[in-house]
């Protein structure tokens, strides 16, 4: 077998396209929007869910899932798209988060997210493998679909954007944890900030490290 030229760069996972809108589009469904969250996974901070529809003949260059892209290109791309698409944002706090877990918050989010935009969507392209149940509209879950489409691609973007946004709010807030850096993800700068003064106003007290941090906390309190 011969060998790859090293000098020549490994191929690209290729980008998100509109296939699935188009061939949804010609079946008849005219409204498509696409939906993803961003902020499952950390420790503090809402989950933050986006549905938009884009417009055919203004699709902004460069959609891709939003971590593969840079925060300047994903900044950059969010304005274009909230210039040209129909775009709903849905914030879970961590209240809501404890309410329902963060599985339940998630879909509750997408669901409102659906709801909430200015046009009626005839069907959401959801990104994973859960669809909410409520929707106004036809659905379908597509695994890794902010790869895979340029809609759920772009509500990736909008929604880690503006999550990331109010992690710059919540280290103004308290600048001890540092969530400007670490997005309130379980790093060892959260973490140690976390065994040093216990979990803040925006931590999500039913993940263990924040009840655990607690614990340890007022055990140390009770011993002095």
């Amino acid at each position: 077998m011969p060998k790859r030229d090293s000098s020549q760069p490994l191929s690209a996972s290729p980008a998100p396209d509109f296939c699935r809108e188009a061939a949804l589009m010609a079946s008849g469904r005219l409204c498509v929007a696409g939906v993803d969250e961003a902020g499952r996974g950390p420790l503090a901070g809402p989950v933050v869910v986006s549905a938009v529809v884009l417009d055919p003949a203004r699709i902004p260059q460069g959609l891709d899932d939003s971590k593969k892209l840079t925060a300047q290109k994903r900044e950059a791309l969010h304005a274009q798209i909230m210039a040209t698409a129909h775009v709903a944002v849905v914030i879970a706090p961590p209240q809501v988060i404890a309410r329902y877990n963060i599985r339940g918050a998630t879909l509750w989010a997408m669901r409102r997210a659906v709801l909430g935009l200015a046009v009626a969507a005839d069907y959401a392209l959801i990104d994973g493998r859960d669809v909410p149940q409520g929707l106004p509209c036809f659905s379908e879950a597509v695994i890794g679909g902010d790869g895979l489409s340029v809609s759920i691609a772009a509500a990736s973007i909008i929604a880690k954007v503006t999550r990331d946004r109010m992690c710059a709010i919540m280290d103004c807030d308290e600048p001890a944890f540092g969530f400007s850096s670490h997005k309130g993800y379980s790093s060892p700068q959260h973490l140690s900030a976390l065994a040093t003064h216990g979990p803040g106003r925006h931590h999500r007290m039913d993940f263990a490290p924040c009840l655990e941090a607690a614990a340890a906390r007022r055990e140390a309190f009770t011993l002095s």
